[in-house]
């Protein structure tokens, strides 16, 4: 029972993240219809970001004494507003020329920026992994029967469940949020009722960001920094929009937690197709339902 339990923990803390990282991907393809494919390595740069001024922080404690745990989480997102600073000088720059332009000019355009994005961290931080375990080992662990279960861990799972809380009350009801759905299904009707749509272009874009800078940058304390984690994270958040929609959050939410599911009781199971399932999983989707579970044609 204590395994089950430990394999449903890992299950959502791997959900957690990956809905941050897939609810960004989906928000700016519903409201910008184009497919960001740096959007991994933006949750990598959040990662580096996070870690790289955490252990700033370490390094100019005194000899032998450790920051306050507090002070550690105050500066842990400032991976999430990093990728968010850097979205909102993106869009403007080199993804708003490429929107009246074909579906293949916007691909290689972010698939270009996935490179640089890449190549700028090795400059940023060379070759070398970062780590803020520090904050992972602050926070101990917890009993469950007779196993032992980082608390860390239930940070992260709280964190992706407020963030999915606020994405639904910030885009259903506030008024931007009627601003951002309205500007997704009809931008010229939005931009003839006096919308600012390149503003609410850059302000999604930068939401979106955000969201993968932060899952990037609560992971860090217990997985290090390194190089192609982007491209990994990309991968599967691509699985998961594939399965709950492109373009919707609430498909995100759902294909995170599938995937989340799948995946541990891959790794529990059968570790050596484990990748393999999730794989098959998105091909029997396209097959019944191309659009994913909440998308629409």
């Amino acid at each position: 029972m204590d395994i089950v339990v430990i394999h449903a923990l890992n299950a959502l803390l791997y959900a957690s993240v990956l809905f941050l990282i897939a609810g960004g991907l989906s928000l700016i393809y519903g409201v910008m219809r184009i497919v960001n494919l740096a959007h991994g390595n933006l949750y990598a740069f959040g990662a580096y970001v996070s870690a790289w001024v955490v252990g700033l922080l370490v390094a100019r404690a005194p000899e032998g004494a450790s920051p306050s745990t507090v002070l550690l989480l105050l500066l842990l997102p400032a991976g999430a507003v990093a990728a968010a600073a850097f979205g909102a000088l993106l869009e403007p720059t080199l993804l708003r020329p490429f929107y009246k332009r074909a579906e293949e000019y916007q691909l290689l355009v972010t698939f270009g920026l996935l490179m640089i994005i890449d190549d700028v961290i090795r400059w940023l931080w060379g070759p070398y992994p970062l780590s803020a375990s520090v904050l992972f080992e602050n926070f101990g662990s917890l009993g469950i029967g007779d196993a032992i279960y980082p608390t860390y861990n239930f940070l992260v799972i709280a964190v992706g469940a407020l963030a999915a809380v606020f994405l639904w009350a910030f885009i259903y009801k506030t008024r931007f949020g009627v601003v951002l759905r309205a500007t997704s299904q009809n931008m010229r009707m939005s931009s003839a009722l006096g919308v600012n749509v390149n503003r609410v272009y850059v302000q999604a874009f930068t939401l979106g960001c955000l969201m993968a800078g932060l899952g990037g940058a609560i992971i860090v304390p217990s997985q290090s920094a390194v190089l192609g984690m982007g491209v990994d994270a990309l991968i599967l958040s691509f699985i998961v929009v594939v399965v709950g929609g492109l373009g919707s959050l609430e498909g995100a939410l759902l294909g995170a937690l599938i995937v989340g599911v799948v995946r541990e009781a891959g790794i529990a199971w059968f570790p050596e197709i484990e990748l393999a399932v999730l794989y098959l999983i998105a091909a029997a989707v396209l097959l019944i339902r191309p659009a994913g579970l909440f998308g629409r044609a």
